[in-house]
């Protein structure tokens, strides 16, 4: 194959070192292909000035080199974070990215591409069961899989880290540290993270001997306003709570907000804990305690199990779950230099 350059294929193969099928494994992102041989090849192609033909190559293999990656609220850090990793590990690959966020105006242009096959993939990286977009993915047939949030009764491909534990360790973490009456800034118990931090946090509460007062308890919007508006609510109580715990980073950053504008310090009054390690978390002014998800290994997994189901589609689904690391910060009272880090069992 001649690529727009005019190198060829074989030119690139005798470049490298290599065959041409290795070549086309690698323009394809097969993952059998070592790493070393990957960048090898890749270097060749840049030396030589080697630009594959997509639409050749589509014509060929049936393939467009092209993923659709389903993402929601791009305003949440954690997304822009997800989103990156996404672009750095697809087009070390190749493979180019179509970006979707279904709570803006992507949820008719998804459907549509993904019904018309105009992606070779989907990464859905914020969903719930009833996503429009997802049933479209499931009714057509489309290669995907899910990464961060889950569906438990889906039989698809996902990653996501251990929340559920992620919620008992924050537990553990503000009773074995004197916390006693806690407040929780917590989401939709649609989407699987909020369902499963919230489940481990209260499991461990109860194992613990206490219960969350319900008057204690704010479900709003994901947004840095909500987090805000609840953690006023709460320090307004005529008994405010001396810890809370947010669902997500987002949520917890508008925390923080919330207490300095109600002339509450923290950590000194009320501690402030989130979920997700968003980099903002750790910006020295902030310092906010926090659960890690290993957002660059799920994604890594996750494109690593869509490129294999696009080369095997007859695999069993597979579902990966990463460890959590508590980051403890400033907003706890109890940070050390560049944050601690303990491991959620």
């Amino acid at each position: 194959m001649k690529s727009k350059s005019g190198a060829t294929s074989k030119d690139l193969a005798r470049a490298a070192g290599v065959s041409q099928a290795t070549v086309s494994r690698v323009f394809r992102g097969e993952a059998s292909v070592n790493a070393d041989t990957r960048e090898r090849v890749l270097e060749a192609a840049r030396q030589i000035d080697y630009r594959p033909n997509v639409l050749a190559r589509a014509m060929r293999t049936s393939r467009l080199g092209v993923i659709g990656v389903v993402v929601a609220r791009l305003s949440n850090p954690l997304y822009t974070e997800i989103l990156c990793a996404l672009n750095e590990v697809l087009a070390d690959k190749e493979l180019k990215v179509v970006l979707w966020d279904t709570e803006g105006t992507g949820e008719t242009a998804a459907i549509d591409s993904i019904s018309q096959s105009l992606v070779d993939g989907v990464i859905f990286a914020a969903v719930t069961r009833s996503s429009p977009v997802l049933e479209e993915a499931i009714r057509s047939a489309a290669p995907l899989v899910l990464i961060n949030r889950t569906i438990d009764d889906l039989s698809c491909d996902q990653v996501s880290s251990d929340n559920r534990a992620g919620g008992a360790a924050v537990a553990s973490y503000l009773l074995d540290h004197g916390r006693r009456r806690i407040g929780f800034i917590s989401g939709s118990l649609e989407v699987s993270t909020v369902r499963d931090r919230e489940a481990g946090f209260l499991e461990e509460l109860e194992r613990r001997g206490v219960t969350l007062e319900s008057s204690l308890t704010r479900r709003v919007p994901f947004s840095h306003e909500s987090g805000r508006t609840a953690m006023q609510s709460l320090l307004d109580l005529a008994d405010p709570p001396d810890a809370v715990f947010c669902a997500n980073d987002l949520l917890a950053l508008g925390a923080l907000d919330g207490a300095f504008e109600a002339g509450v310090r923290v950590p000194e009054e009320c501690w402030v804990v989130g979920f997700d390690d968003v980099e903002q978390a750790s910006w020295s002014t902030l310092s906010l305690t926090t659960v890690r998800q290993p957002v660059r290994k799920i994604v890594e997994d996750g494109v690593a199990l869509l490129l294999e189901r696009l080369a095997q589609p007859e695999l069993e689904p597979r579902r990966i779950v990463h460890p959590v690391d508590m980051m403890i910060r400033r907003s706890t009272a109890r940070a050390r230099k560049g944050g601690q880090k303990d491991k959620a069992e």
